[in-house]
Formats: structure tokens, C-alpha cells, sequence
């Protein structure tokens, strides 16, 4: 066999027992729906490798040429990714239709940059394109997972804030109906808008925050009430724990906020909140999440959240 054939055999077998290794992963392991942003962008590049690799096993340029063989991977991939997805919502993994793109593109980057790497064709301007696109398209991935991480170092860098209320735009951060809004400011240029609906719970819960509250006494929150009449929030707080347990009431923090008309400021106790679990301490070092939410309000509510900090 020549040498050139032998090194080409012994890199598919590689790449074939790289893709047998990490395809389990799309299953088993990795992030679950309590997962930072960080590690979940991290993980999803993995899609791109898995279907790299597996293209360079199979090597379907063995069968087909062209837009055939672009065609048919295409699809095949297409499908393929459909299927896992949907396999995928059956467990605790969530599906995402970004994964489908990325496992194109673990495709497409093989199969554009091949006849460049090898040289099985002319090299000139026209056989640049595909690979130069493909290239493109992973960098705006790489760049998003670059993105995703400075994000995350600017949240850990924030404390004592909890919250950057500079952000223009919450929803990396909070879920629910929060809107940035120039109305009952105090320390920041902008408040957090909060409208609240009749259904049984109604508010917002910070997902993204620091972690790591040791070091600190207090949490304090401030919260503007513009209607005429008390408004009643409950506050929770739990830790990752919690998240990847059975979600108890008894094993996180709920206090309940009255609002009287105007500026409202509370202090919490973090040592009530470090004892909230009714059978362990929660965990001060990796907390997880923070909402406010109302309880089957008779009639819609908006309410500001001016600032929310640690002391």
C-alpha cells in the first residue's frame, strides 16, 4: 500500500473513532437546562466536530461529486439532526435548532476546504469561495462563544451589583416581561420595567448572575410601586442544587415584599438565606437564580426595579 494511501486510511479510522467516541455526547453528559451560558456555547461547538469528523470517515466524495455530493450530505445531515433533536426532547437535554445549523457546518467546512487541503483540484479564485464562506461561518460561531464568555467574566466582575443596569437589553440575563425604562431611576441611568399579568405567578427571575456571594452580609433590592394600592411580590432565591433537585419550596428562599405606593427599598439577610433549606445550607458559592413574581393579582401591575445589589 503506499504511503500516501496508508496515511489516508489510518486518519479515517481516527476520525471514525473520534465521531464513535463524542456521538454518545449528543446524549449522555453535558449541559442540562440548569447549565451556565459559558458551558452550554462551549458544548454546542461540538456539534460542529462531531459532524466534521464524521464526514471525513465517511467520505462520501467516494460516491458523488459536485452539487450532488453537496446536495446529499445536506440533506442527510438535515435529517439527521431533526431526528436527534427530537430524540433529544424526550430526555432532560433541550432541543435547539442551532445544534442542526452547526452540524451542517461540521459538514460543509470538510467538504469545501478538502479539495484545498489536498489539492485535488486547480487551486484558483473560484475554488477560495466555499472554503473562504465556511470559514466565515465558523468564526461567528467562535465569535459568539467569545461573546458568551465576556459576557460571563463582566457578570463575575460586576459584584456588588447583581445586575448591570446599563444593559440595554435584559434577556441574557432575566426571563420575563422586563423592559429597560428611563422612569423611577436611583443609582443607575436606567430601571428594570416589570409588568405583571393576572395568570397564577407573574414576574421575572434573574438567571445569570454572580455566582459567588460569600463575603457579603446583605442583599438589597429596590422596587418602585406607581399605582395607588400595596402590591404584594414574593422573592425567591435557590441555589444550583435546588435547580437539579426536586425544586421544594422548603429547600430555597421565598419571603414576601409588600410595595407601598413609591420607593420601596428591602434588605435582606443573607444568612437567612444561606439557612432557607430545610434539611442542608444553601450552597453561598454557587447560586443560581433570583425571581419576583406576584400571585394571582386580581388585575395587571407594573412595577420598577431600580437596583439589586450585594453588601
Amino acid at each position: 500500500m503506499p504511503e500516501s494511501a496508508f496515511n489516508g486510511q489510518r486518519m479515517r479510522m481516527l476520525a471514525f473513532a473520534g465521531a464513535v467516541g463524542v456521538a454518545p455526547l449528543l446524549f449522555i453528559g453535558g449541559p442540562d437546562w440548569a447549565s451556565g451560558p459559558f458551558y452550554r456555547s462551549v458544548w454546542n461547538l461540538g456539534h460542529i466536530g462531531l459532524f466534521a469528523l464524521l464526514t471525513y470517515a465517511l467520505k462520501p466524495w467516494q460516491w458523488l461529486t459536485g452539487w450532488r455530493l453537496w446536495l446529499a450530505a445536506t440533506a442527510a445531515v438535515l435529517l439527521l439532526g431533526i431526528l436527534i433533536e427530537w430524540l433529544q426532547s424526550g430526555t432532560d437535554r433541550q432541543a435547539d435548532g442551532h445544534d442542526i445549523l452547526r452540524n451542517l457546518l461540521g459538514v460543509w467546512l470538510v467538504l469545501s476546504w478538502r479539495p484545498v487541503v489536498s489539492r485535488s483540484t486547480r487551486a484558483d479564485a473560484r475554488s477560495w469561495v466555499l472554503p473562504t464562506v465556511t470559514a466565515l461561518l465558523l468564526l461567528c460561531e467562535l465569535g459568539s462563544t467569545g461573546a458568551v464568555a465576556a459576557r460571563q467574566w463582566q457578570v463575575h466582575q460586576q459584584l456588588p451589583l447583581l445586575y448591570d443596569f446599563r444593559q440595554k437589553d435584559p434577556a441574557p440575563y432575566w426571563s420575563g416581561n422586563a423592559v429597560p425604562s428611563d422612569e423611577h431611576t436611583s443609582n443607575h441611568p436606567q430601571s428594570l420595567m416589570i409588568e405583571l399579568g393576572t395568570e397564577t405567578y407573574s414576574g421575572i427571575s434573574l438567571n445569570n448572575l454572580p455566582a459567588d456571594w460569600r463575603g457579603y452580609e446583605q442583599l438589597t433590592l429596590m422596587l418602585f410601586n406607581p399605582g395607588q394600592e400595596p402590591l404584594t411580590l414574593t422573592l425567591r432565591i435557590n441555589d444550583l442544587a435546588h435547580d437539579r433537585g426536586d425544586n421544594a419550596y422548603g429547600d430555597r428562599f421565598n419571603t414576601r415584599l409588600v410595595l407601598d405606593p413609591g420607593a420601596n427599598t428591602f434588605t435582606i439577610n443573607l444568612d437567612d438565606v444561606r439557612n432557607a433549606p430545610a434539611s442542608r445550607l444553601m450552597d453561598m458559592t454557587n447560586v443560581r437564580r433570583l425571581g419576583l413574581f406576584a400571585v394571582r393579582l386580581p388585575a395587571p401591575r407594573t412595577v420598577f426595579l431600580s437596583d439589586l445589589r450585594l453588601n
